[in-house]
């Protein structure tokens, strides 16, 4: 059976049963399969409820909700109130979107969330998607021993030591794959990636190897073709160090895909699978790279088509088996003709070669740490003082002297943000060793802005037309920014907050660029 190149990832809830008023009809919860008809995904991974506690008709594990009386957020008991009603009604949610998938022939594989840290009861509001497993069963939890520090992020996770606590997420992975018409399951160990105690990793990775196995094992005698998806963090040494022991799983034939995340709900172009990619060549297990929609910038929230082909063409020429479009594409939702002009592509980097690509480096969203041992470092914001070049590193995909040659590349802009500087202030800017031209640079004065996604103090815009001799090369590519001189008179430190890239096309030799031409103004067509 020909394996999923395009995965498709619906968590359930935000784009499905937090959207309808109850009761809720079988035929909206259908639309998670439905709206994916005609597009290029060929299996949908679809989430389990929350991980602790499920939206569908369990037995092995409990349902969200059915310990609380009185409600303090309304969506999430909207979740309740439709899992309820379909379930009462005979229509067991995870039992409709799995049917409709078969019908539609669309593979169909559940995931769990298998960690989630510890919540106290009526604390918040986040409680009420807890179990009574989880309050009842403190002593199972990887800071319960007073051993660990309890800043450390996985403190209120399951201790994976513990047989109980293994056998309460299996028995929901067993159950689903005996109960439902399912082609596999996910296992989902990137979201909280902790199973065991800092000091007790090198005995925990054993431990978690053979769950692993018993998951495999279960999941694969199901049923004919069944696959084990697993979802781990690009960082092979990071997730290692965490007590996942990937290469081994790889090696041992216990995973059918690994489906690698680079940093989750944000874009990262630069993103490397390459390391996993290498390991899994010549084994069974395929490599399905994470693809986000979600940009978070100062004034960009969600991916455009022309910075998802670069996305997409810079994640395919690694080499990897298929791409699964993450929970986060559901800042699309409701799903709308844009949304399917990038589904149409994706799959196809011969057809984006030529198409408009819009490339930016990776910048640290505003709200909270991130977790440097797992996710890609963010390379930006970078702080300038005088005189210290500030190197960057970006990949792009394209082969612009092979396109240039016939005639196909339009133009090639290169722009930089920097804040917290003055008109007063002098930069020198480089791209793989040459310096770019005063003559091909337009200064953007954004210092103020009246009205901006997040920050109204945007700083300046160096954008550059960049010529022949100035272009990016295909693949490793380094940008150089050094602050000459700094204007005396002011005191932040200036810093180079965003950097990208775009690259434009022709459809043709000397062919116009849609019905406005930048370089020739408005015109009509003619039907003469």
């Amino acid at each position: 059976m020909k394996k999923p190149r395009i995965y498709f990832h619906n968590d359930g809830r935000h784009p499905l049963i937090y959207m309808y008023e109850p009761p809720m009809q079988k035929e909206e919860y259908e639309a998670a399969v439905d709206e994916l008809l005609g597009t290029p995904v060929e299996a949908l991974v679809f989430s389990l409820g929350e991980g602790r506690t499920m939206l569908h008709d369990t037995k092995a594990g409990e349902f969200w909700g059915h310990n609380v009386d009185k409600w303090p957020h309304l969506i999430w008991r909207r979740a309740h109130q439709n899992a309820r009603m379909m379930i009462d009604a005979g229509n067991d949610p995870l039992r409709v979107v799995a049917d409709r998938a078969r019908e539609e022939n669309i593979r169909f594989y559940p995931s769990l969330n298998v960690q989630w840290p510890a919540v106290k009861h009526g604390e918040g509001t986040v409680w009420v998607r807890v179990s009574d497993f989880r309050w009842d069963n403190k002593h199972l939890e990887i800071g319960a021993d007073g051993d660990v520090d309890p800043g450390y992020p996985g403190f209120g996770c399951l201790d994976f030591r513990h047989r109980e606590a293994r056998d309460e997420r299996f028995a929901i992975v067993e159950e689903t794959v005996r109960r439902y018409p399912v082609d596999g399951f996910e296992l989902n160990l990137s979201s909280f990636p902790y199973f065991f105690a800092p000091h007790r990793i090198e005995e925990g990775r054993p431990i978690l190897t053979e769950w692993v196995r018993r998951v495999s094992e279960t999941v694969r005698g199901s049923g004919a073709g069944r696959e084990l998806l697993v979802r781990v963090a690009t960082n092979p040494a990071g997730v290692y160090s965490l007590g996942m022991d990937v290469a081994e799983w790889i090696r041992q034939g216990l995973v059918d895909v690994l489906m690698v995340q680079d940093r989750p709900g944000v874009v990262n172009q630069m993103a490397d699978f390459r390391p996993l990619v290498k390991a899994a060549r010549g084994t069974g297990t395929r490599i399905v790279a994470a693809i986000q929609s979600r940009v978070h910038t100062d004034r960009l929230d969600v991916e455009t088509i022309e910075m998802l082909r670069a996305t997409a063409c810079n994640y395919w020429a690694q080499g990897i088996d298929g791409m699964v479009l993450d929970r986060g594409w559901f800042l699309d939702w409701p799903y709308e003709a844009p949304f399917y002009q990038k589904l149409r592509e994706l799959p196809y980097p011969r057809v984006m070669e030529t198409r408009d690509k819009h490339y930016h480096l990776l910048t640290q969203p505003n709200r909270g740490a991130e977790d440097t041992l797992l996710q890609t470092r963010a390379p930006l914001p970078a702080k300038l003082e005088v005189g210290r070049p500030v190197h960057l590193d970006f990949t792009i995909s394209d082969d612009l002297p092979r396109w240039d040659s016939v005639g196909r590349v339009h133009r090639v802009l290169l722009r930089i943000r920097v804040r917290q500087t003055t008109e007063l202030d002098r930069l020198r800017f480089r791209l793989n060793g040459r310096e770019l031209p005063e003559d091909s640079l337009r200064k953007i004065n954004h210092m103020y802005k009246m009205h901006a996604p997040r920050k109204r103090i945007s700083g300046y815009w160096f954008v550059y037309t960049l010529e022949r001799e100035h272009w990016p090369r295909r693949g490793a590519n380094r940008m150089e920014i050094t602050l000459l001189e700094r204007d005396p008179e002011v005191t932040k430190p200036i810093r180079v907050r965003d950097v990208e890239l775009e690259t434009r096309y022709l459809m043709g030799k000397n062919f116009h660029r849609e019905y406005v031409d930048p370089d020739l103004g408005p015109y009509e067509f003619s039907t003469a």
